[in-house]
C-alpha cells in the first residue's frame, strides 16, 4: 500500500522492517525465541527483514510486539527494546539525531522526524520558564501494546540523552497508570524519580539541560545529515499518522470546539468515512477531542496558572460546572484534586 495522502494509517506499509522491527526481532532471537512463532500473523519472513525494500504497517508491527511480549514473558523487554531505538538505524534521520548540538535540538528533531523515528507514538515538547515537558500520544491505535511502547519510548529518550550528552540527566517521569508490579525495572532503566497515577504520561527535565552543548557535534556534517533526513522524510510521503494529524488539527482549533463534521471536512473526507477510519484505529472523535482538551487544560493550569473559569472559557464550555464535570470524566478526578497533585 503506497502513500496517497499526507498521513499514514494503521494499515499503511510505511515502517522499514530492517529498522525498529528488526531491533525487536534481534532482541527476541538473542533470548532463544523461535522466529516462526515470533513472526506468526505478521506477514513477515525472517529472510525478508534485512531487505531495504521490506516495509510493514503499524498493525503488523503491533502484532510483532504482541508476539514478542508473550514469548519473552519478561518485565524488562520494553526497556531493553527502548535502549535500541534512538538514535537508531534510520539512515540520515538517525545520523542527524546523533549529531544534534544539544538536547533541545534532538527533541525537536525527534518531533519533526516522528514518522521515521517514532512511528507508533508521537512526542510533544512543551516549555515553561523552568522545565521542559515531553508528552506522548498514541499515533496508530496501540491498544494493549500502549504500555509497552510508552516504556520503550521513554527509555529511548533517556538512553539517547545519556549516550549523546555523556551524563545522567535528572529526568522526572509521570505515568497515568498505577504503581506497576515490576517497579524495579523502572528504577534500573529510568531512575527513581517516578510519579504514578498522574493525569498524563510525560518526561520532565529542568530547562537548563536543554541547551548544554553536546561534545560530538560537527556542524557541517550535522547540516548535511539534516538536509538528507528531510529528503528521507519527503520520500516517505507522510510526516505523521492520521491520528497525529487529527490531534495537531484539534490543538490548533481547540478554542472553537470543532465537531466531527468540521474535522472530517478539514481532512477532506465524509463524516461516515472519517468515523470508519477512527474505528479502524480503535478510537473515536470524542475520545481524541477529549484527549486534546485535557492536554490543553493541564497546560493552562500548570504552566499558565488559569482558574477553572478561565480554562472553561478557553475551551468554550458553557460554564465552569460543565467543564468540571467533563474534566472528572476525562481523569476520574475533579480539577481541584488534579491541581493539588500537580503542585505536590
Amino acid at each position: 500500500m503506497t502513500l496517497t495522502c499526507p498521513w499514514y494509517e494503521c494499515d499503511t506499509r510505511c515502517i522499514a522492517a530492517h529498522q525498529q522491527p528488526a531491533s525487536l526481532i534481534e532482541l527476541c532471537l538473542s533470548r532463544g525465541i523461535d522466529s516462526h512463532r515470533l513472526l506468526r500473523g505478521t506477514g513477515l519472513f525472517l529472510e525478508d527483514v534485512p531487505q531495504a525494500e521490506t516495509q510493514i504497517s503499524p498493525t503488523q508491527f503491533l502484532i510483532l510486539i504482541d508476539n514478542a511480549r508473550r514469548l519473552l514473558a519478561a518485565d524488562d523487554s520494553s526497556f531493553l527494546f527502548g535502549q535500541r531505538l534512538l538514535p537508531g538505524h534510520h539512515g540520515a534521520a538517525s545520523q542527524a539525531l546523533g549529531l544534534a548540538n544539544n538536547l533541545q535540538q534532538a527533541l525537536e528533531l525527534l518531533g519533526e522526524m516522528r514518522a521515521l523515528l517514532s512511528p507508533l507514538m508521537s512526542p510533544r515538547l512543551l516549555l515553561d520558564e523552568q522545565h521542559a515537558y515531553l508528552y506522548w500520544l498514541d499515533s496508530c491505535g496501540l491498544g494493549l501494546q500502549r504500555g509497552f511502547m510508552l516504556e520503550a519510548s521513554m527509555t529511548a529518550v533517556v538512553a539517547m540523552s545519556r549516550r549523546l550528552s555523556g551524563e545522567h540527566l535528572p529526568w522526572q517521569f509521570h505515568f497515568r497508570q498505577a504503581l506497576p508490579r515490576h517497579i524495579e525495572q523502572y528504577w534500573v532503566h529510568l531512575g527513581e524519580d517516578l510519579l504514578f497515577n498522574r493525569p498524563y504520561d510525560l518526561l520532565r527535565l529542568p530547562r537548563e539541560y536543554l541547551t548544554n552543548p553536546w561534545p560530538q557535534t560537527i556542524q557541517s556534517t550535522a547540516q548535511v545529515a539534516y538536509q538528507q533526513a528531510r529528503q528521507q522524510l519527503q520520500a516517505l510521503g507522510a510526516r505523521s499518522s492520521l491520528l497525529d494529524t487529527l490531534q495537531r488539527w484539534l490543538l490548533r482549533h481547540v478554542r472553537v470546539a470543532p465537531n466531527l463534521e468540521h474535522a472530517a471536512e478539514a481532512l477532506a473526507m465524509s463524516p461516515a468515512t472519517f468515523k470508519r477510519k477512527l474505528h479502524k484505529h480503535g478510537t473515536s472523535y470524542q475520545e481524541q477531542h477529549d484527549q486534546i482538551r485535557l492536554l490543553v487544560a493541564l497546560y493552562l493550569y500548570q504552566l499558565k496558572g488559569y482558574s477553572n473559569e478561565e480554562v472553561a472559557n478557553h475551551l468554550r464550555f458553557h460554564d465552569a460546572t460543565n467543564f468540571r464535570r467533563s474534566f472528572k470524566r476525562w481523569t476520574g478526578h475533579p480539577p481541584s484534586a488534579v491541581l493539588a497533585l500537580l503542585r505536590s
